[in-house]
């Protein structure tokens, strides 16, 4: 009862001193937020350039707006859909990346094999086309020395001058394209031949676990700086020994940190019959048995052994992906935002950025309310120009027009004045000072035209207007001031039921503790 007693006290103690460490900042509708997040979020928003910086005060107002549209967003059910799970997942996957190998290690080897690529003439890329024959590994020794002679009697041949490589490549080759090639890239046994020629060198016939190939270096070209290449030469290590370098120095640790310890019996067993159901190794206090291995072999048909450093590899990275959120402070900071800021963009789509732009009444009726905040400084002329071959045809166009609607004006002179042959050319829309010169003589009465080759006679049917008739007008900064509108309209629902508590003593302690 003493000890149970103490482990409470020393819990307590714990709980209380975490709380000092990270106090809670805000509850929203009873749902904690501390310091940590709210300090995240503000700091990392006010560093982008570009942005304008906010107040402590501003930005608290803006951070609980944001965290209720989030809530929206988990009410509506948005954060459980199997779209949103798998992108969120996959962005995890991602990011843990680099917190499951050592950085330095990785890189230290990445280095090693960049300056022995340099040292061994293997830096860069070299392009080269090759005389192939495909070997399945079934092939017969009959078959293997039909396709040896075949090889030898061609490269004979190329030798002598008796054939040319190209045609020999078009004529027995499985494979006819030229190709570029990198160290790492190709089989070790490829690789060893084709370094070692110089453009233009042809090689001896040699296998590889591909094939047969005579190959030719075409040209090379050098090694890029190694901050260029150190990722793609980590990758292909990964690809060609199934582990790089720093991940398996990252292993070692955490099997230290977790206590990892084999168990002698099951290992034997499981080494010596291909299978066992005994324990075989223990981790962080979880037994792993020969049943849980099981399906990792089957899934991977190698030799025992490397079947069973790799399961223990999994295990313990699958084990250390688990726990990245409760190990890392920035990586849960990482996904609380990314998960927070695709529930923010789903919930804003629905509520304002798709309703807005068909929702052609609410758009009437905000500029109707709002119509003088769209009056211009200086009026506009509102209508066309016609551009035409002769001035009776000016004037039959001006008194058709006026008896259709505006919006059937370009249409009738297309199907009626221009249906054989074009007699005239029109400019229809709202017209600012400077926008159009005929405009400006006519409308304005300020500078000077030149009437245009081949439609040198001009006329305008319309009016001068101080500010848009219709929202149509426009449409493109009404809608930004609608969706506006609604925005602010729903922060004020979401805000009237919500319950928002903020500490002001923790929020003096912001960035200052």
């Amino acid at each position: 009862m003493i000890r149970s007693g103490l482990t409470i006290i020393l819990l307590c103690i714990g709980w209380a001193v975490s709380a000092q460490q990270d106090p809670v900042l805000m509850r929203i509708n009873g749902k904690d937020v501390l310091r940590s997040e709210f300090e995240y979020i503000y700091n990392k928003n006010n560093a982008l350039a570009g942005v304008e910086q906010k107040t402590l005060k501003e930005y608290v107002d803006l951070f609980v707006n944001f965290k209720l549209k989030v809530a929206a967003a988990e009410a509506a059910g948005m954060d459980t859909t199997r779209a949103f799970r798998e992108e969120l997942e996959g962005y995890r996957r991602q990011l843990a990346k680099s917190y499951l190998t050592d950085g330095a290690v990785s890189e230290f080897a990445a280095r090693q094999v960049y300056d022995k690529m340099k040292a061994n003439n293997r830096a860069g890329q070299v392009r080269v086309s090759h005389i192939f024959k495909y070997l399945p590994q079934t092939t017969t020794s009959g078959a293997l020395r039909a396709v040896e002679a075949r090889m030898d009697s061609i490269y004979t041949a190329l030798q002598k001058g008796q054939a040319d490589f190209d045609t020999c490549v078009r004529s027995f080759s499985d494979e006819k394209k030229s190709f570029w090639i990198s160290w790492l890239q190709m089989p070790t046994e490829f690789e060893d031949v084709v370094f070692e020629l110089q453009p233009g060198e042809v090689s001896c016939p040699f296998f590889t676990p591909q094939g047969a190939h005579i190959v030719k270096v075409l040209e090379r070209k050098e090694i890029l700086p190694f901050d260029e290449v150190k990722s793609e030469i980590v990758r292909r290590q990964t690809r060609r020994h199934g582990m790089d370098k720093g991940t398996e120095a990252l292993v070692e640790k955490l099997k230290k940190e977790y206590k990892y310890t084999i168990d002698k019996v099951g290992m034997d067993e499981l080494l010596s019959k291909d299978s066992t159901d005994k324990k075989l190794f223990v981790l962080d206090g979880k037994e792993y048995t020969g049943k849980m291995f099981a399906p990792f072999a089957a899934a991977h048909p190698w030799g025992v052994q490397r079947q069973l450093d790799g399961f223990v590899m999994k295990t313990v990275l699958d084990y250390e992906y688990s726990r990245l959120e409760q190990k890392y402070p920035e990586f849960c900071m990482l996904m609380q935002e990314y998960r927070d800021g695709m529930l923010l963009f789903e919930i804003s789509n629905r509520e304002i950025w798709e309703r807005v732009p068909s929702d052609e009444a609410g758009l009437a009726a905000y500029f109707a309310e709002h119509r003088s905040d769209y009056h211009w400084k200086k009026p506009r002329y509102k209508g066309i120009v016609l551009h035409t071959t002769t001035k009776r045809i000016g004037k039959q166009v001006r008194k058709f027009l006026k008896s259709l609607p505006e919006e059937e004006w370009m249409n009738a002179i297309r199907l009626t004045f221009n249906a054989k042959t074009l007699q005239v050319q029109a400019e229809q829309g709202l017209f600012a000072f400077g926008d159009n010169a005929y405009v400006d003589k006519e409308i304005f009465k300020k500078g000077e035209t030149e009437p245009m080759p081949s439609f040198p006679f001009t006329t305008l049917l319309g009016e001068k207007v101080k500010g848009p008739q219709s929202y149509k007008e426009v449409r493109g900064l009404l809608v930004g001031d609608y969706q506006n509108y609604l925005e602010e309209r729903w922060i004020a629902q979401l805000r009237a039921a919500a319950k928002v508590e903020i500490n002001q003593e923790v929020l003096k302690t912001v960035n200052n503790h």
